[in-house]
């Protein structure tokens, strides 16, 4: 991964644990463990946005990390046990499936600071932060439909549950904002890290007559990436991370979900001795999520779809557009004449 080459030249990293020590005297005291999802350092999109955070932090805050990766489920308890016993000053939990096992972790250390990504743990040392991901994924839909030559698009998902029907309900809501009759078809691979199973989904929903796929599955979105590579007029959208550069000009864009963003300002706000606690939630009103600048795409696209798509961020931000948060909500939505 480049920014792993790039930045932890002064840090040792092995296949489980990446520790840095701290850069500057003002940052002496502060440590961040993470433990990352299943898929870890490398995937491009959601574990990867985290560390970007963590580094960071040791960055400008001179924080000493500490990174063990998940390889399956089991891992998360030891790997949380782990760095709690270290007595890091917060220890981060990268992914709503560490939230049963960080509930029993955060009790049998009260004294150590903890945060949970896309969970809410209800325990006093716990911070959970969420994300309105149906925002972003609102425009990302909106953004396909008006792309599309076939009025066939497509969504696909890493596992079927609740977080990821954010990202469903909220993309086919925004497409139904720009036209009502098109076609979305929604499938899910089952896995945030088989790419080749991803890659498969996705040429079904190509073969199918889909030309635009939004994959939300962490790494194993990649293969979706990977499909419309050899179709021509086909496209992807990235997610959690900003994926345009994985395939220039075949990414149109990414629905960038700042986990980055969210650590930093735990560990600051820790680090100013003002903790965070409770349950903060990010969206476009917040910057927690958003399309990129299309750096590859922007001529493609053209000025006057990005004026729309413009209108349509506004009017979410100012409350006139409620993109869905479930498939509930979604088969109540209307859309709404801007």
């Amino acid at each position: 991964m480049r920014i792993l080459a790039r930045v932890l030249s002064a840090c040792a990293l092995t296949a489980l644990v990446v520790a840095c020590a701290p850069s500057t005297e003002q940052g002496r005291g502060l440590s961040l463990g993470m433990v990352t999802d299943i898929g870890g350092l490398g995937d491009k999109s959601f574990n990867d946005s985290a560390y970007r955070g963590l580094l960071y932090a040791h960055r400008t805050l001179g924080a000493r990390i500490s990174v063990l990766q998940s390889r399956s489920a089991a891992d998360y308890q030891p790997n949380l046990e782990a760095l709690a016993n270290e007595r890091f000053s917060v220890i981060y939990a990268i992914g709503f499936l560490m939230s049963k096992d960080l509930d029993q972790i955060a009790q049998d250390h009260p004294h150590t600071h903890f945060a949970i990504v896309d969970a809410v743990v209800n325990e006093p040392n716990v911070v959970s932060i969420t994300f309105r991901e149906q925002d972003g994924s609102f425009l990302a839909g909106a953004l396909a439909a008006m792309m599309s030559k076939t009025k066939h698009i497509a969504f696909l998902g890493g596992q079927d549950i609740p977080l990821l029907h954010k990202f469903e309900a909220g993309y086919i809501a925004g497409a139904r904002e720009i036209d009502p009759s098109v076609k979305v078809d929604a499938k899910y691979i089952g896995s945030f890290d088989d790419v080749a199973a991803g890659k498969e989904l996705a040429d079904v929903e190509l073969n199918d007559g889909a030309d635009i796929i939004y994959a939300a599955a962490g790494k194993a979105g990649m293969g979706a990436i990977e499909a419309v590579q050899t179709r021509r007029g086909a496209y992807a959208i990235g997610v959690d991370s900003n994926q345009d550069g994985l395939a220039p000009g075949k990414v149109l864009t990414s629905m960038v979900k700042r986990v980055n963003v969210a650590v930093f300002d735990v560990a600051k706000a820790y680090r100013a001795g003002k903790p965070m606690h409770g349950h903060v939630v990010f969206g476009l009103r917040e910057g927690g999520v958003s399309l990129t600048h299309f750096k590859y795409t922007r001529k493609k696209i053209g000025s006057a779809r990005l004026a729309r798509l413009a209108r349509i961020r506004a009017a979410i931000i100012d409350g006139r557009i409620v993109p869905p948060a479930t498939l509930r909500a979604l088969a109540k939505f209307k859309p709404v004449a801007l």
